[in-house]
């Protein structure tokens, strides 16, 4: 990092510390009590701080990494400034925990982007420290850095271990991951994304080698027709079953592994992979969840996904394969005609977007789920389009991620969109300045609305005097 770039770094990650705090304070004023999930986390905290480590809610759905790392944090930090009484582990010092996990993840977002784009030359430091501002006030996960939620911890270990897994410190990634795992469980999958990343690489090498071999030209690991694709498919599997690939792999993978096998022994002996409250909480096969996805995407990262040239590109490849994009079609409408699910708290919670989303469009009409599906295969095509810099093996075991930590889940919550979608942002191509200010005005924009309808347009439920709030 040049000088001036660490500098600008300082300063952008300064003002972006001291604009959260005043938000932060606006937050604790207007809302002191807990709020929502808060409800259990808040509680659940407390009960640690005050050594009742047996003590447990049942409705509580997560491991205790976000309460052992609080009470980790908080306890010393009162006993050196000489804090006793409400206010150790008080809402506010607890809510205070993710202000710090943001700043974390404000300079492991800038981290992430040096190391993934070093190679690119063209990228100036200017558009580094905007991107990584940009991404650090992605509006789903700002929101919840002034919440007790495990949002912005999960972010922060998981980030971590992709870092370290980049730099080739695997053992550190995977005790990382094991951090994010204790945050949330699905984030396993981003452990075994941590190790498909490893793989992916010693894959690419051997496809450029057996390219060179064959000499032949037409094939590239980063073209996406059919045939090329079954090629592609044939030397993985041939590949994957060479006993001396397998062990090359398994050594270099050998933490990843470990914390893999322990998640499974987790489910076997927890019944599930959900700790507390199940009966909410059931895997499906929720297939639109993709389509979900992609649609969320899409909003977020119009100006690298709805472009002008991006249309055309696509009218093009439409007129070029229209069987395939037939097929494509076909397959989606059963997808949703078979595979929708609507969970209960989708429906009942008038506090969440995602009911207003459900209602304002899904719930107008029956076919209305349908007639989304030509934006569905726009948008998933531009979401691919933008991935065509990363290798096919990359690409590969990215969507087999995404689809394991999507598709489980029958609840529609924008929360379980966070890290699939920073994962993907982190690794497409710069945009031109002008696009890189656009979406971050779009972001504070957002963020902006959000934050006045929580702290001004409150409103109240019939059968309660509790004041409640829009949110994510």
């Amino acid at each position: 990092m040049e000088r001036a770039e660490a500098y600008g770094f300082s300063g952008a990650m300064s003002g972006a510390f001291l604009l959260s705090c005043l938000l932060f304070a606006a937050v604790s004023r207007r809302q002191r009590g807990p709020y929502m999930d808060e409800v259990f986390h808040v509680p659940q905290a407390q009960a640690y701080c005050q050594g009742r480590f047996l003590q447990w809610d049942p409705m509580i759905t997560t491991l205790p990494g976000l309460y052992l790392l609080s009470v980790g944090v908080v306890k010393p930090a009162a006993w050196l400034l000489g804090w006793t009484g409400s206010v150790v582990c008080s809402v506010g010092m607890l809510r205070f925990i993710n202000l710090l996990f943001s700043a974390g993840n404000f300079y492991l977002l800038y981290l992430l982007l040096f190391k993934i784009h070093q190679k690119n030359k063209a990228v100036s430091g200017f558009q580094r420290i905007l991107s990584a501002l940009t991404l650090a006030m992605f509006p789903t996960l700002y929101f919840f850095t002034f919440l007790y939620y495990t949002d912005p911890g999960s972010v922060f270990f998981t980030l971590f271990s992709y870092l370290m897994c980049l730099y080739g410190n695997h053992k550190t990634s995977a005790f990382l991951g094991f951090c994010g795992f204790m945050f949330r469980q699905t984030n396993i999958v981003w452990t075994f994304f941590c190790a498909g990343n490893v793989v992916a690489e010693k894959l690419n090498e051997a496809w450029k080698i057996e390219l060179q071999k064959k000499k032949d030209e037409k094939i590239s690991s980063k073209k996406g027709s059919f045939s090329d694709l079954t090629r592609i498919l044939q030397f993985l599997v041939e590949y994957l079953i060479s006993p001396k690939n397998l062990v090359t792999l398994t050594a270099l993978t050998w933490p990843y592994i470990i914390l893999v096998s322990l998640f499974f022994v987790f489910v076997f002996i927890n019944g599930g992979i959900v700790v507390g409250d199940r009966s909410s909480h059931e895997a499906c096969l929720h297939f639109p969840q993709l389509f979900y996805f992609l649609s969320f995407t899409g909003f977020f990262s119009f100006p690298h996904l709805l472009t002008p040239t991006k249309i055309r590109k696509f009218l093009l490849s439409l007129r070029k394969h229209p069987v395939q994009y037939s097929l494509i079609t076909v397959i989606s409408l059963f997808l949703i005609w078979k595979f929708t699910y609507v969970h209960k708290y989708l429906l009942a919670d008038n506090r969440h977007y995602t009911f207003y989303v459900w209602r304002k469009v899904f719930q107008r009409h029956e076919l209305v789920k349908y007639l989304l599906v030509p934006f569905y295969v726009f948008a998933g095509w531009s979401f691919a389009d933008t991935l065509k810099s990363k290798s096919i093996f990359w690409i590969l075991m990215y969507f087999v991620c995404l689809l394991a930590v999507t598709v489980p889940q029958k609840l529609l919550e924008f929360r379980y969109f966070i890290l699939p979608f920073l994962i993907y942002r982190l690794n497409i191509p710069f945009l031109s300045l002008y696009r890189q200010l656009l979406e971050l005005a779009f972001y504070i924009l957002v963020n902006a609305v959000t934050f006045y309808l929580f702290l001004n347009r409150t409103f109240q439920w019939k059968n309660s005097d509790e004041v409640q709030r829009f949110m994510w």
